[in-house]
């Protein structure tokens, strides 16, 4: 079974880029390398349940978000017996808000770049989460697996097509999940309009649109934080940089993985110039970050086309002023839905053309928003979807479920990454989608969230 891997400009020079691929024209399929996958004859992970056990977690990473996690698995009663980070201050806070919680103080690992590798190694633990740089999460993830543990990746869980085949080969051979942590699945309109979808309230899907449109200016150059490391994504990478959160809940509307799956995608992006206006006005002339040279392109614009003939939009800009939008998008032969703000429109609805309120179908409210939403909205954590997210897994882990999101998912959506790089380096022409599963795409026809009672 062979696997798929795109030629990326960034990854060869233009010489070898034209030699495998032959490229005379603009528009032609992007080149691909074929590999024989050395864990092709591993057994599948589709349809794997947890064995019914007590979550016992190690964190890598007690940064904002690592700490935010931890203040959710807290309030949802799991154990957490380790803690990992290079800046012994964050773990020692994260420590501290274990003690306070009630629990026995945690394990720290803090000397260097690879304490987590010692973290993994314990045997008391079985779900390592990872909350760090994106270009760690694959050799945590990886070194978790190996060593028996199932894995919780932050987003995007891999940044190359090469690293989506490692995570998908390594869970496959170690039977260990790999999750992505996809938060945004979880929101209340995600999961309400989920459930409406399943009941074929919208009809036969055609098509859905999702984004990450974020002021980040402040954040990418805070000395401090994501500024210390995520501004360099944008002179290293012209594409969608971070795709999963749109991405993620039109996946589960569409049951991508689930009796579809995305097969190719264009990709285009505007020129850069957020990241230089603001630098301009904000930074000192005599300030080192001013001779950087950005290479992403401000607004990212990427078109999937799923197998069964359905297209998403998937857009990225976070470096000029806008209000955050994920605009979550689902239209089909009955209706449409579209997010910021939530509205809904059915055929023959009450008021003409205009939308209306998603209050009217509260009865579709998600069992898991029913049950646990007044606590999730307490803690916060993005709206209260962190808590839901967390607290599902753990009641995977708890009751021996499959997971909502597998590794194959995880790969899945984080595709679009690189791929919207390749299509850009060729013009815009179409990338495809590995086929990460290896055809057992149709064994499964709908997302479990959308079917949890």
């Amino acid at each position: 079974m062979s696997k798929e891997v795109p030629v990326l400009l960034d990854d060869v020079s233009r010489r070898k880029f034209l030699q495998l691929g032959g490229i005379t024209a603009v528009g032609m399929s992007i080149p691909m390398l074929h590999a024989e996958s050395p864990k092709a004859n591993a057994s599948s992970v589709i349809g794997m349940k947890f064995a019914p056990e007590e979550p016992r977690i190690g964190i890598i990473g007690t940064g904002g978000r690592g700490t935010s996690l931890l203040e959710n698995l807290l309030a949802a009663d799991v154990k957490v017996l380790a803690l990992c980070d290079v800046v012994q201050e964050k773990a020692e806070h994260a420590q501290s808000l274990v003690v306070k919680a009630g629990q026995s103080s945690p394990e720290l690992y803090t000397k260097g770049d690879h304490a987590f590798e010692s973290l993994v190694t314990r045997d008391d633990i079985n779900l390592v989460i990872i909350a760090t740089p994106w270009d760690w999460h694959v050799e945590m993830a990886v070194a978790a697996m190996k060593h028996g543990k199932h894995a919780a990746v932050e987003v995007p869980a891999a940044t190359t097509i090469e690293d989506c085949w490692k995570l998908v080969d390594t869970s496959e051979q170690t039977q260990r999940h790999c999750m992505m942590l996809e938060n945004c699945c979880y929101g209340y309109n995600e999961t309400l309009i989920l459930r409406m979808v399943h009941e074929g309230l919208f009809g036969d899907l055609l098509y859905g649109e999702g984004a990450y449109v974020h002021d980040l200016r402040d954040e990418l150059f805070s000395n401090k934080g994501e500024g210390l490391w995520r501004r360099t994504a944008h002179t290293l990478r012209n594409g969608n940089l971070y795709p999963t959160h749109g991405l993620g809940p039109v996946a589960n509307y569409m049951s991508i993985q689930r009796g579809d799956r995305f097969d190719y995608v264009v990709s285009m992006s505007t020129p850069q110039r957020g990241l230089d206006e603001y630098r301009k006005a904000h930074l000192e002339q005599s300030d080192p970050r001013l001779a950087e040279k950005y290479i992403n392109g401000d607004m990212n614009t990427s078109l999937i086309k799923t197998a069964k003939g359905l297209t998403i939009t998937v857009k990225h800009d976070t470096v000029n002023p806008h209000p955050y939008d994920r605009i979550n998008v689902i239209a089909g032969t009955k209706g449409v839905f579209a997010d910021y703000p939530p509205r809904i429109y059915f055929d023959g609805q009450s008021g003409g053309e205009a939308w209306g309120s998603i209050d009217a179908y509260k009865e579709h409210q998600h069992p898991l928003w029913k049950r646990e939403g007044e606590i999730a909205q307490k803690l916060g954590g993005h709206g209260g979807m962190d808590y839901i997210m967390l607290y599902r897994l753990m009641q995977c882990m708890r009751e021996g479920l499959e997971p909502d999101m597998d590794v194959y998912d995880a790969a899945t959506w984080s595709a679009p990454a690189p791929l919207s790089r390749a299509s850009l380096a060729n013009g815009s022409a179409p990338a495809r989608f590995p086929d990460f599963t290896r055809g057992k795409w149709q064994e499964r026809t709908v997302s479990q969230i959308a079917v949890q009672e």
